[in-house]
Formats: C-alpha cells, sequence, structure tokens
C-alpha cells in the first residue's frame, strides 16, 4: 500500500479477523476503500480533519454532504460520500461528540467508531483510516479517544479488513502504539 509521506509505521494488531495498525500521517493520503471524517453537524466542512478532507478531496464532496445530508448529521451518527480527488473512494463522515462544549456522553464516541464500521460493511470497504475522533478541536481527552477507538474495533462484528488509525503528529502517534501495543499483539 502506497502511504502518506512522512509516514511512520508500527506494528499491527488482529481483533479477531481485522487488522488494527498506526501510522503518522496524513489521513488524506491514504491509499484505503475509505477515510473516515470527524465532521460536524451541519456537515458543510470546517476545520481540523474535516476541512483537511474536503480540501482534498475537492467540491464534490461538498456538493454531495449538501445532497444527501441537507440536515446535516447528527452527533454519534455516520453518513457516506465519495472521496473526491483523494486516494480512498469513499469518505465515512461521522459526528464526534464536542468534549469542550460539555457533550460528555462517550457512548456518542463509541458509536462514530461502530456507525463508520457499519457504513463501511454497507459499501463493501475492506481497508478503512480514521482519524482519533473528538482528540483534536473537540477536546475529547487522547487517551480516552483512543481507548474508545480500541474497545469498538476489538469488539466490532465487521467484514472490514483493516482498521487503520491514522495519528497526526509523533505524540498521538506514541500514545496510540502505546495503547495499541499494551495487550500484546491483536
Amino acid at each position: 500500500m502506497v502511504l502518506a509521506p512522512r509516514l511512520q509505521t508500527s506494528g499491527q494488531w488482529h481483533a479477531d479477523a481485522m487488522k488494527i495498525s498506526v501510522v503518522e500521517g496524513d489521513i488524506t493520503c491514504q491509499d484505503v476503500d475509505a477515510i473516515v471524517n470527524a465532521a460536524n453537524r451541519a456537515m458543510r466542512g470546517g476545520g481540523g480533519v474535516d476541512g483537511a478532507i474536503h480540501r482534498a478531496g475537492g467540491p464534490e464532496i461538498l456538493e454531495q454532504c449538501r445532497r444527501r445530508f441537507p440536515t446535516g448529521l447528527a452527533t454519534g451518527d455516520a453518513g457516506w460520500t465519495t472521496a473526491g480527488d483523494m486516494p480512498a473512494r469513499w469518505v465515512i463522515h461521522v459526528v464526534g461528540p464536542n468534549y469542550n462544549r460539555g457533550e460528555r456522553d462517550r457512548g456518542l464516541l463509541t458509536s462514530c467508531y461502530a456507525r463508520a464500521l457499519q457504513v463501511a460493511d454497507d459499501l463493501g470497504v475492506q481497508t478503512m483510516a480514521f482519524p482519533l475522533i473528538s482528540a483534536g478541536s473537540y477536546g475529547w481527552p487522547l487517551d480516552d479517544a483512543i481507548a474508545a477507538a480500541d474497545e469498538v474495533f476489538r469488539t466490532a462484528t465487521t467484514n472490514v479488513r483493516e482498521a487503520r488509525l491514522v495519528a497526526f503528529g509523533p505524540r498521538a502517534f506514541t500514545a496510540i502504539e502505546s495503547r495499541l501495543g499494551s495487550g500484546g499483539d491483536r
């Protein structure tokens, strides 16, 4: 697989048939079937991962968001669009809880990962790349954001073969690698 420049990779862990891996890099450069977007409720683009995905994918993503999600998307839910100009085929958009604004229901965070995997199964996705949902500008504590993703991936019933966590920066990469590596091979 062609991975992002400045890519650092770690070991790989398996959750039954799904391989869980971590890389440091740019999620928009991942050569996978689908990338997951940490979107906002309006589904009209924004900052952070959302802005990067809309910029890299081009205007077709926003056009499909307007058409498919005219009233936006609820927190904890997921939906899909094309990936536009990116290597992936689809973007699976999820709306994570905004910890900084008092949205602290962890079930909404885990729902993002679970719903993304359900949408991926509907699309026939085999490989997908995830950011740490809500851990950036929404302020969810990094260690708990990693734990939430890990818990969903370990217990998921899915046809997805690889869930790749894409860390933006060495701090997140080291934290993810420590969490995933702490339980041995998965």
